[in-house]
């Protein structure tokens, strides 16, 4: 069992890191204030709905708690304002209150809906984060609850703290090949903004990650867990330093929407966009390593590192528009100065961006 605090006053909270603990789940609500007389609402996917459902609600209910829940579609299709409307519907035939709480029990599109739909019933009520994939561990951490628009990922949102986040490893075995990948590039962000070491030390146990060995992917998970929880404790609501948690987000987001929010999957998305922001950083006089280790580590962890060539940059630009980090030709960007530092370059012209997705095109194509 690890545990870390995300420090932020009278909304701190704990992250619990270790296995069975979805067995234990109702001494954990019970322990930090999790009433027993107001009903809960567990949101989950179709997919961990059949694996852990039922064992959630059995042992909540064994415990005392009135249960409900909803189970959405898998993927970011979820993340739809009609998906949210229907959660609010469900609540509020269940009869929650202001002493409810939503939990939810998935990966990072479950706890992005369950959390924005925490976050604006009632004008606000609880919601506790219990990740089932290695992405999540990064989605779960800092309070940003969201739903899509077509245009644009993650603009209809807000800042909304869970009360706990409960990560069961043992929920993990379940996920495919793909889907260990994807939540790895999020690891690898926390080395290259933090740490060149963490870096270096995926680069040598990159298989041990993909085969979900424990002892790795708990160490892995603790360390990505308290980059999150540190940067978050220092800027709750991006106003500055928070913003290089993006490493790879601008290009990436927009991958994922002119992609569909399907063909590629977050991280994949994100790897690319953390290519493409080497590439930038290299172009701007960072060692050429930035590229090159960066690189190396994101394909060592199975991900893609160039864009597939049928993907039109016109698109790609098109969505990058509609980010909330765009103004007037001119966008702030993550840019990488060397292996675990980054800079906020608020300044980033839009041309060079599309001249660094086209460099990633051609590298597919070269292949």
């Amino acid at each position: 069992m690890r545990e870390l605090t995300v420090q932020l006053g009278e909304r701190s909270y704990p992250i619990y890191i270790g296995e069975g603990l979805l067995d234990q789940a109702a001494f954990y609500f019970d322990k930090h204030g999790i009433g027993k007389q107001s009903p809960l609402l567990i949101v989950t996917d179709e997919q961990v709905g059949r694996l852990y459902l039922d064992k959630l609600e059995s042992g909540l209910r064994a415990a005392g708690y009135r249960t409900v829940s909803a189970v959405v579609p898998a993927g970011e299709q979820a993340k739809s304002l009609s998906q949210f409307e229907e959660l609010i519907t469900i609540a509020l035939k269940a009869g929650l209150d202001r002493k409810s709480a939503i939990i939810a029990l998935g990966g990072g599109v479950v706890g992005d809906l369950a959390g924005y739909a925490a976050a604006a019933y009632m004008r606000g009520i609880r919601f506790i984060q219990m990740p089932t994939t290695i992405l999540a561990h990064d989605s779960s951490v800092g309070g940003k609850v969201a739903v899509n628009h077509p245009l644009a990922k993650n603009i209809i949102g807000a800042f909304h703290q869970p009360a706990m986040v409960l990560y069961d490893l043992e929920t993990l075995r379940t996920l495919p090949p793909r889907e260990v990948s994807s939540g790895l590039a999020e690891v690898v962000k926390h080395g290259l903004i933090r740490s060149a070491e963490f870096v270096a030390w995926i680069d040598e146990n990159a298989d041990k990650l993909r085969a979900l060995d424990p002892e790795a992917l708990g160490y892995a998970l603790y360390f990505g867990c308290r980059v999150k929880a540190e940067i978050v404790s220092q800027d709750e609501r991006e106003n500055d330093l928070r913003a290089i948690l993006n490493l790879g987000h601008t290009i990436g987001h927009a991958l994922e929407a002119v992609g569909g929010y399907g063909e590629l999957l977050h991280g994949e998305a994100i790897a690319i966009g953390m290519v493409g922001a080497a590439r930038i950083g290299v172009e701007l006089g960072a060692p050429r390593e930035v590229y090159e280790v960066t690189k190396r580590v994101l394909a060592k962890c199975g991900l893609p590192v160039r864009l597939p060539a049928h993907f039109d940059t016109d698109a790609i630009m098109d969505a990058m528009r509609h980010d909330k980090k765009f103004k007037e030709g001119r966008m702030v960007f993550i840019v990488p100065t060397a292996i675990g530092d980054v800079v906020i370059d608020k300044n980033m012209s839009a041309e060079r961006v599309r001249r660094i997705v086209e460099q990633l095109k051609e590298e597919e194509q070269a292949q």
